[in-house]
């Protein structure tokens, strides 16, 4: 698919710096240059200001910046022209005004205000997809899935102990018995299942309402992406898949996935939904489907902005599965 990268957290082209992880002296003098910088996560959320043209932009904080004081290890990112960009974790941080009780909802409307950071205010990445540019979104997608990881793998899977940072954020190595632990990438398959010039679309019982989105489901163990195509759609709706190819992937740190978009043939068309999958699922056809991405649709709710599976349907609306 020629376009595929274009999805959000895809085709920034960030130098990743992955030789420098395990040199602390290169690290050390990256660290050092006047253009190093941060940006700050906390509970999964990104430090942003409002940017031109009512876009979103991440706060890039130098290193000795008030904000930072006192918190470690950070995160290297990577390089962005020659200077290096980390991440730091809030961590146990209390905002001034206290915190919401939509903090880690599927939809989270909360923005929390840094004292020392005036005019920026930590914001759920779902909401920003397509707010931010490029580059902001890969680092937002990085920070969010490699804090993520730390915060849920602070003890060896091997022993139980404690482990600690290191490389640089990517790695935890376990003092105890020595055990190296790395950040995890779960795969997952999300499909467009057509069938002559219909798409078919699934809904779970968590989503807000009106939302229908494509199928999607984990890869598991010993199984090919197309397998997991074909096995998913047959136990959410009972639809049969031939033909399957990969289109396009999209990294979605929510909290660790790497979403493959495959188009996906149907040999038959009737349904029958697993309820413990899914809520509900149907056909929608090219022109109905055109009139949800327009917002315009008096059943279903337009995909997304920014989501792979919202990327798939516009690109299939306007024929660009090449």
């Amino acid at each position: 698919m020629r376009i595929g990268e274009q999805v959000t957290f895809g085709g920034s082209g960030l130098d990743r710096a992955s030789e420098t992880r395990i040199d602390a002296a290169a690290l050390a003098r990256l660290a050092a240059r006047p253009g190093a910088c941060s940006v700050l996560s906390w509970r999964g959320k990104l430090l942003m200001r409002p940017g031109p043209d009512g876009t979103e932009a991440l706060v890039r904080l130098p290193l000795d910046h008030p904000a930072l004081r006192d918190i470690a290890p950070r995160i290297l990112l990577g390089r962005e022209d020659g200077e290096g960009i980390w991440t730091h974790d809030l961590g146990d941080w209390t905002p001034p005004e206290g915190e919401s009780a939509t903090i880690g909802a599927f939809v989270d409307p909360s923005e929390q205000a840094h004292p020392e950071v005036p005019g920026a205010r930590f914001v759920e990445l779902r909401g920003r997809l397509s707010d931010l540019t490029p580059r902001d979104a890969e680092l937002a997608a990085t920070a969010r899935a490699v804090t993520g990881w730390h915060a849920s793998h602070a003890f060896c899977s091997a022993c139980g102990r404690p482990s600690e940072m290191a490389d640089a954020g990517w790695r935890r190595v376990c003092p105890a018995c020595g055990t190296a632990h790395f950040p995890r990438t779960d795969p997952v398959v999300i499909m467009l299942v057509l069938r002559g010039d219909r798409v078919l679309l699934g809904r779970n019982p968590a989503w807000p309402e009106g939302m229908f989105s494509l199928l999607a489901g984990f890869v598991e163990p010993g199984e090919t992406i197309e397998a997991a195509v074909r096995r998913e759609v047959r136990e959410e709706t009972g639809v049969a898949v031939g033909a399957v190819r990969y289109l396009a992937s999209q990294p979605w740190p929510f909290p660790a996935s790497l979403m493959f978009g495959c188009a996906a043939e149907a040999t038959s068309e009737a349904i029958t939904v697993d309820p413990v999958e899914i809520e509900a699922a149907e056909w929608v056809d090219r022109e109905r489907m055109a009139r949800i991405l327009r917002g315009v649709d008096s059943g279903i709710r337009a995909p997304r902005k920014g989501a792979i599976a919202g990327f798939l349907l516009a690109a299939w609306v306007a024929g660009r599965l090449d």
